[in-house]
């Protein structure tokens, strides 16, 4: 598929109302960033991506980024210090490797959905939201491009 293709493929409202599902449930923050071009090495595109988009700003560095290179049918989730800490080895491979069945299948939306929604469980378990405090928004929940 054409990376013209997989973007208009893709219902943005159903991925941003992931994110904000798994956002009301913890304390951190998810993003969603689709790459222009080739990329090389997915993660280290993510992680410069996760940089160039102020993800390393949230105050409990609690930050993740879903990164989409469908010109090189590559994908890489990265997070922040303070939830990759918190993490267990080889969990944001894990969460890529969930997507793979539904992104070979043509099914981009639910393999996001189905990213955005583990790593919301990890951060909810790891971040979880504290009684009388109100969380705010740190990081926008558009789909990035670029």
């Amino acid at each position: 598929m054409k990376p013209d293709a997989f973007v208009e493929a893709l219902d943005d409202e159903r991925i941003m109302a992931a994110i904000g599902e798994a956002e009301a449930r913890s304390r951190g923050e998810i993003r969603v960033h689709v790459a222009e071009g080739r990329v090389d090495d997915a993660r280290i595109a993510a992680q410069a991506d996760f940089e160039r988009l102020g993800m390393t700003r949230t105050d409990e560095r609690n930050g993740v980024l879903i990164l989409i290179a469908p010109e090189s049918r590559a994908v890489a989730v990265v997070g922040d210090r303070g939830i990759d800490e918190r993490c267990e080895e080889g969990f944001w491979a894990t969460v890529v490797e969930a997507m793979h069945e539904d992104l070979h299948a043509g099914r981009f939306t639910e393999g996001i959905v189905v990213a955005v929604k583990m790593v919301g469980d990890a951060l909810a378990r790891h971040f979880p939201r504290r009684p009388g405090e109100t969380d705010r928004n740190e990081l926008p929940d558009a789909i990035s491009r670029g």
